[in-house]
């Protein structure tokens, strides 16, 4: 090496060594407020409308969650729940679960956003921090990732200014318009003051449970904790699959409670038993309590379950009138077999079981949908952007007229969540145990089927129609590319495919992708979960398959994977002779339509939207003039099809579901949620999900109301002007006159008066739906501030 680059890395590193570090940001002066500033009436309505809509699940960024003062008394972390490529299982940080105090959390990695060292009429909490680094920098400026796999959690007063100086516009609230000065004002004048939580008045509000709830919940505790083993069986299988449910006892007191396990019996506080699944072994003797919910109630965890006397009736009537098939026992909590609902509760009828399941279908295809998986596309990119749902009825479900058929083939039963380790799951992927365990119980199945119903095949009897009022014997799912939704009925138009699912499939479902999936666990557990989940999504196609002209059935199939030969799939259609009278080309329709039209139980009400074509009709052309509401509803029809421009040139994952409001003179306003769906070849490849897109045949669905929890966009648009709205979308090309043109009905996050729409819509939500409605998430709101 010469002397000349000898010198020339010399100054290089003498350089480098003298660097000085970007020092933290000053201290924010803060207005000293001449009074106590009340958390509960004054600062907590601030952050519900600002701060939660971000910060309120497994995805909330660094882990802060403001859904409750304990949740912002915890503070951030730097460890990323989501993190497909852990190699093992990460320590569970559940709110109210992993913790009992500040102190516990410090020692997790979490660290405060609301303590200041600074002199007395300065803050410098990272909490104030980045508020007054947006009302700076109010302006929205480029792209806004919030659950970016590289954002910064900064954890010191130096990366704390590193991110600020790099980033001069991405203070809170992120990506989104500041807060009006009153509020920051607020917000400053508490955390000068310490940043207290409520008064032990203000707690003891939060956590009192009315005397109607009191009375419910020391029925159902009595019910669920006696010492006989049918009613702690019975018990056993309730928890293990409303663990996740927000209950309510239909009181009228608008409290949710949750369904635990702690180890003090009724009458004391509770102590909860911090087991990642339901069905982990709790250690010891314990009790089913209830919890009152206080957090704020946020959309996407928000899955309601009433838990009335009627509901307590029907169990009874379910699980404790009828004979079991064995002596009723107790059983254990080994990790393997808890994890198979078919050994741990072989002894209750799976007639019960399934009704019971039946009874809740959308609440169980719900927490498959919206459970653990918040950033769902861990699970969601095994599903197509819409399916139908429907059911085998349990008076042709082999599996349930025949019990022993289970117990005979429960070895092929397993699924991944039941593996003890990550070399269990390395093998049960490597060698493809689990997909093979599946297809052999499905070629099993389809076996005995073709046994018992060879003469006269499948009809629509075998589909179950649905009993009482309540009942969903029709679902639709939408899939809002990394989050989904479950609506009730059938929805939007005939969907590429349909799924009939029978008993051993919803309880492999829900135990695979709700009750044994771990957000915590390794990315093998990840892994295995979504191929396994693959094989149940082919299950539940053939399923319904089999219900059509046994000609069809491999056509259609093949059709359903992009011309994939059948060979390559691991479930193929039987050779049941059709139980049913085809008389069109186009069975499946056909097939749908008569169930819809004449089938299923009168009282549901059940029939197709505005949205669904029948058998011959095409997709209208825009309206020349609109004068009657059918003029309306047909624009909205002709920019749903296939191919229209909008959706074929707004091909972003990003921009999936809107919000459009409709201002009517002198009537209540209108929300429409339009819906894109992703026209996908298949969905049976686990990466490079862009390459089996095609935008040519992407769809819409306009529904009446409110469908999701994560809205890409918001619409504003007057009833006058709807028709050159529809205009737009079905002419949009692109182009910037284009863009022009949409943006004067769309609310970009950038637009200042954002938090008035948002605030409407959310507002609108609430109202039309006091019981299931929750707070809408903005983490995935279009990235673009323009």
């Amino acid at each position: 090496m010469n002397k000349s680059t000898l010198l020339f890395a010399f100054i290089a590193l003498f350089i480098a060594g003298c660097a000085a570090k970007i020092p933290p940001p000053p201290p924010v002066a803060i207005e000293i407020p001449g009074k106590r500033i009340d958390y509960t009436r004054e600062v907590k309505p601030v952050l519900v409308k600002r701060c939660v809509v971000c910060h309120s699940c497994y995805n909330s960024p660094c882990q802060l969650k403001l859904s409750s003062y304990e949740g912002l008394d915890r503070g951030a972390t730097k460890k990323a729940v989501y993190n497909s490529y852990r190699l093992k299982t990460m320590d569970p940080t559940r709110l109210f679960i992993d913790a009992e105090n500040t102190a516990e959390w410090r020692e997790k990695g979490f660290y405060s956003v609301r303590d200041s060292n600074a002199q007395a009429g300065y803050n410098n909490s990272f909490m104030i921090q980045l508020l007054n680094h947006k009302m700076k920098n109010p302006v929205s400026v480029g792209e806004y990732h919030s659950e970016a796999e590289d954002l910064t959690c900064a954890e010191s007063g130096e990366e704390l200014g590193a991110y600020m100086k790099k980033h001069p516009n991405g203070g809170m609230p992120f990506g989104f318009p500041p807060l009006k000065k009153d509020e920051f004002q607020t917000i400053a004048g508490w955390l000068a003051q310490g940043g207290h939580g409520p008064s032990k008045k203000e707690r003891a509000r939060l956590e009192k449970v009315s005397s109607a709830d009191s009375e419910m919940i020391a029925e159902w505790e009595d019910f669920l904790n006696r010492d006989d083993a049918k009613y702690a069986m019975a018990a056993r299988y309730l928890y293990e699959h409303l663990f996740l449910a927000h209950l309510t006892f239909q009181t009228g007191s608008n409290d949710f409670y949750e369904l635990i396990r702690s180890w003090t019996p009724p009458g004391e506080p509770v102590r909860i038993i911090p087991t990642v699944r339901p069905y982990d072994d709790p250690m010891g003797h314990f009790y089913y309590r209830f919890r009152k919910i206080h957090s704020t109630i946020v959309h996407k965890t928000h899955m309601v379950f009433e838990f009335g006397r009627d509901q307590k009736e029907r169990i009874t009537e379910l699980f404790i009138e009828p004979e079991w098939l064995l002596p009723p026992h107790r059983m254990g909590y080994d990790q393997k077999t808890s994890a198979n609902p078919f050994i741990v509760f072989e002894q209750i009828p799976p007639a019960s079981r399934y009704q019971f399941l039946l009874d809740n279908a959308h609440y169980i295809i719900m927490t498959f949908i919206r459970g653990p998986v918040c950033k769902g596309q861990i699970a969601l990119n095994v599903i197509h952007d819409v399916f139908w749902v429907f059911f085998m009825n349990p008076e042709y479900d082999l599996s349930v007229r025949f019990p022993g058929f289970l117990k005979d083939n429960e070895q092929y039963l397993d699924m991944p969540a039941g593996a003890t380790s990550n070399a269990a799951l390395a093998k049960g992927l490597i060698t493809r145990e689990f997909r093979k365990n599946s297809a052999t119980f499905a070629r099993i199945k389809q076996n005995y089927y073709s046994m018992q119903y060879r003469y006269r095949g499948l009809g629509p009897e075998a589909i179950w129609p649905g009993n009482r009022e309540s009942d969903s014997p029709a679902l639709t799912v939408f899939r809002h590319f990394d989050s989904a939704s479950v609506l009730r009925g059938v929805r939007g138009a005939l969907p590429k495919t349909i799924w009939v699912i029978d008993y051993p499939l919803l309880e492999r479902i829900y135990y695979s992708l709700v009750a044994g999936f771990d957000v915590y666990g390794a990315g093998l557990h990840q892994l295995a979960t979504r191929v396994y989940m693959d094989e149940l999504r082919q299950e539940g196609e053939v399923n319904f398959l089999n219900f059509l002209p046994k000609e069809v059935r491999g056509p259609i199939l093949r059709d359903w994977y992009g011309g994939m030969s059948l060979n390559n799939l691991d479930y193929i259609p039987s050779k049941l002779p059709a139980g049913f009278h085809f008389s069109t080309a186009d069975p499946k329709r056909e097939f749908t339509e008569y169930l819809v039209d004449h089938y299923f139980n009168p009282a549901l009400h059940l029939s197709f939207d505005r949205n669904y074509l029948r058998a011959g009709e095409k997709y209208p052309q825009l309206p020349t003039a609109y004068v009657t509401i059918d003029d309306y509803i047909r624009g909205f029809k002709a920019v749903s099809a296939p191919g229209v421009s909008f959706f074929r040139e707004v091909a972003d994952h990003n921009a999936n579901l809107a919000y459009v409001r409709i201002r009517v003179p002198e009537e209540d306003d209108v929300v429409v949620s339009a819906i894109i769906n992703r026209w996908h070849d298949d969905v049976s490849t686990l990466f490079n999900e862009k390459d089996h897109l095609c935008p040519e045949k992407d769809s819409a669905a306009f529904i009446e109301g409110f469908v999701g929890s994560y809205p890409n966009y918001f619409f504003d648009v007057n009833l006058a002007d709807l028709p050159e709205f529809l205009r737009i979308l079905d002419e949009y090309d692109g182009d910037r006159q284009s863009k022009i043109e949409l943006n004067k009905f769309g609310v970009n996050r950038a637009d200042e008066n954002f938090w008035e729409t948002y605030d409407w819509f959310q507002r609108k939500f609430n109202e039309s739906d006091p019981v299931h409605s929750g707070l809408f998430d903005l983490n995935r709101y279009y990235y673009l501030a323009m």
